[in-house]
């Protein structure tokens, strides 16, 4: 198996109120390129800063980089289109991050990303893939991409209460932008992305495409903008076996459905609780209370631990371990 994160950015997520994946929104830049060295490394770089959101939840990365000291997974990190460069070392899909989706063409560069993530699924030798993401703003871009695809499924949020009127009056404005209609996108996947959607979008469904084309299984680790990417896949006209590894956070969100969309889209589902309601540390804390439900996949990196029969209990204590070096006991 091999872990890989796409890694982008969007300036969607720029719009007040859209994203929790940062302290700020100048510091969001920086989320997804620490991300990938704080799973690869350990610790920030390049990365000014360990991610947290504005009321101080970490990074779901330090829940997957907990996860990758359990299990000593191998990992790959994908550049699909960064505002800001990272330490880890990179394959490089895209050259620009993506516009603001109430813009005509956020993503021009969607096909390149697309073929070049399909190249890169096909060349590499893992029989499993497990694509995970790392884009603020990423929940308004997949609703966005689902919309235009005619796809009714609602998206989740790293914000304890789902922005969903915003959102959704954020697509409205890029779909008149776009002169779009709800599904005029659904046999044109590609433009879905180009006018609705972001980089990540485009990298992972073309590596998922790739590598299910050789054989290979795929999980896509993450929630409901890999809902959006499995669209994608779905849309393109591949009808190959595909999984879906979450969280139970993202699975009990009460505004969106992922076991609904996943039974849609014929989706292998996987929901795993890592039973931090179980500690009392602020590492935990914060996603109980529905701050960053997912991200930078830790639903698959959990769903992966589960597969090899490492105890949440062990993963628990991992993540205080690296919660205390990296952002301190009394939280960021």
């Amino acid at each position: 198996m091999r872990f890989v994160l796409a890694c982008a950015a969007t300036e969607t997520a720029q719009i007040e109120g859209i994203s929790a994946a940062g302290a700020t929104r100048t510091l969001m830049a920086h989320t997804p390129p620490a991300d990938a060295e704080l799973i690869e490394y350990g610790r920030p770089t390049l990365a000014p800063v360990v991610p947290v959101s504005p009321d101080g939840c970490p990074t779901p990365a330090i829940v997957t980089r907990a996860v990758r000291e359990c299990t000593d997974f191998p990992m790959l990190v994908v550049d699909a289109g960064l505002a800001a460069p990272s330490g880890a070392p990179t394959v490089e899909l895209g050259d620009r991050p993506g516009g603001d989706i109430r813009n005509r063409e956020p993503v021009p560069n969607a096909a390149a990303i697309y073929e070049r993530g399909v190249e890169l699924g096909e060349s590499l030798p893992e029989d499993h893939l497990v694509i995970g993401e790392t884009i603020p703003g990423g929940t308004t871009t997949a609703l966005g991409v689902l919309t235009a695809l005619g796809e009714p499924h609602a998206t989740s949020s790293s914000l304890p209460e789902n922005p969903q009127s915003l959102k959704a009056r954020v697509v409205e404005e890029g779909l008149a932008a776009s002169d779009l209609d709800s599904g005029d996108c659904a046999e044109r996947p590609i433009e879905a992305v180009t006018h609705m959607g972001d980089p990540m979008l485009a990298a992972v469904a073309g590596i998922a495409v790739g590598a299910l084309s050789r054989g290979a299984r795929v999980t896509l680790a993450g929630g409901t903008q890999q809902i959006a990417a499995a669209a994608l896949v779905r849309h393109a006209g591949v009808e190959a076996p595909l999984e879906l590894a979450t969280t139970s956070f993202v699975a009990n969100d009460p505004s969106s459905d992922v076991e609904g969309a996943a039974a849609d889209l014929g989706l292998t589902l996987t929901v795993t609780d890592p039973g931090f309601h179980d500690e009392d540390h602020v590492a935990m804390e914060h996603y109980c209370a529905g701050v960053a439900k997912e991200g930078a996949g830790m639903g698959g990196a959990l769903a992966v631990a589960a597969e090899r029969n490492v105890p949440m209990a062990d993963v628990r204590a991992q993540l205080v371990d690296c919660y205390d070096r990296l952002v301190g006991d009394n939280g960021a």
